[in-house]
C-alpha cells in the first residue's frame, strides 16, 4: 500500500506549565546525545578512556551551536536585515525557530574540539575519525526537527511520499512537496553505516575517515539542496550564485577539500599507530583482549 502523502505535525511545541518543550530542540538534543554515546563507545573500543568524548563534546557543542547559527544568519541575512527582512533583527538569536547550519557547526565546533584535544594532549585526527559516524547518525536524528518546524522542504512533487505543508508555513492547499528533511535523514543514516563499515574494512587514520564523512555528506547535500526551496510569501527566498544555492557552493568546496586530504594522506593509512600516553590501562577492544584499533598520536 503506497502512501498518499506524508503529513506534517500539527504542532511542534508543547508546554510543561509555562515552559515550552520544542520538538526542534529535542531532536537536536537526541542527535547530539546519540553521537556522543556512539563516539564514546568507539573511543573505548580503540583503547581510549571512558568519558573523554563526552568531555570533548561540551566545548564542541557550545562552539558548534554558535557557528551553526552564525553561518545561517550570514548566508540568510536578508531574512533579518535589510529592506526584504521578514523577521526582526533580534530574532536572529532565536535558534529554536530553526536555522542551524551543519557547516558552521562543523567549522566552529571543530575549533572547540581542537582546543579540548590540545588541552588533553590528544590527536585531533584520532578524535575526528572516532566521532565521524556518530556525527552522521546525529544529523539523521536532528533533521526530524525540520519536519516539526515545517521548514527546509523541497519543491512541489507528484511522488506518493510528498510532504504536506500548511499555509502558515507557505504551503499551498493540495500541493505536496519533496520531504528533503527525510532524504537527508536517510542519506545521513546510510552514511553513518557506511563509515563504520569503511573503518573496519580499511585503515583510515589521520583524519581520513572524517574526510570520507565530509565527502559523503557533501555529495548528498548537494543534490538535496538543489531540490529545496525557501518560500516567503510565495517567492523563493534562497540566496544563489551563478545558478547554485550558497550551500551547494559550500558543498563543492568542502568536497574538493575532503578529496584532497584523502589523496595527500593516501600513504599514511598503513602506518603503525599507538595510543596516547594518557590512555594507559584502557579497556579491551570490542572483540575482547587487547584493543584492536589503537588511537594514533600524530
Amino acid at each position: 500500500m503506497s502512501l498518499a502523502s506524508i503529513p506534517s505535525p500539527s504542532q511542534g511545541v508543547w508546554y510543561f506549565g509555562v515552559v515550552p518543550i520544542r520538538a526542534y530542540a529535542l531532536c537536536f538534543i537526541l542527535g547530539i546525545g546519540f553521537g556522543v554515546w556512539l563516539g564514546d563507545r568507539r573511543w573505548r573500543a580503540r583503547g581510549g578512556e571512558k568519558g573523554v568524548i563526552g568531555d570533548i563534546a561540551v566545548p564542541g557543542v557550545i562552539f558548534g551551536l554558535i557557528g551553526a547559527r552564525l553561518y545561517h544568519v550570514i548566508t540568510d541575512w536578508q531574512t533579518y536585515f535589510g529592506p526584504r527582512a521578514i523577521k526582526e533583527p533580534y530574532r536572529a538569536l532565536f535558534i529554536w525557530e530553526g536555522g542551524l547550519s551543519i557547516w558552521g557547526a562543523v567549522v566552529l565546533g571543530g575549533v572547540g574540539v581542537w582546543l579540548a584535544c590540545r588541552r588533553r594532549g590528544l590527536s585531533l585526527g584520532a578524535v575526528a575519525d572516532t566521532v565521524a559516524p556518530g556525527i552522521a547518525f546525529g544529523q539523521a536524528i536532528a533533521r526530524w526537527g525540520n519536519w516539526f518546524n515545517q521548514e527546509l522542504y523541497g519543491g512541489p512533487t507528484p511522488l506518493p511520499w510528498g510532504l504536506e505543508i500548511d499555509q502558515a508555513h507557505d504551503g499551498e492547499p493540495g500541493v505536496l512537496y519533496h520531504p528533503t528533511f527525510l532524504y537527508e535523514s536517510l542519506w545521513d543514516a546510510a552514511l553513518g553505516f557506511g563509515l563504520i563499515l569503511a573503518g573496519r574494512r580499511f585503515t583510515l587514520r589521520h583524519g581520513r575517515l572524517f574526510a570520507l564523512y565530509v565527502a559523503g555528506y557533501t555529495l548528498g547535500r548537494f543534490w538535496i539542496e538543489g531540490l529545496r526551496i525557501d518560500p516567503v510569501g510565495g517567492v523563493d527566498h534562497a540566496v544563489t550564485l551563478l545558478g547554485l544555492r550558497i550551500n551547494q557552493w559550500t558543498s563543492i568546496v568542502l568536497l574538493i577539500g575532503a578529496l584532497v586530504h584523502l589523496w595527500v594522506t593516501r600513504d599514511k593509512g598503513a602506518e603503525q599507530t599507538v595510543a596516547p600516553a594518557s590512555q594507559h590501562e584502557a579497556p579491551p577492544g570490542e572483540n575482547g583482549g587487547q584493543a584492536s584499533d589503537p588511537i594514533e598520536n600524530t
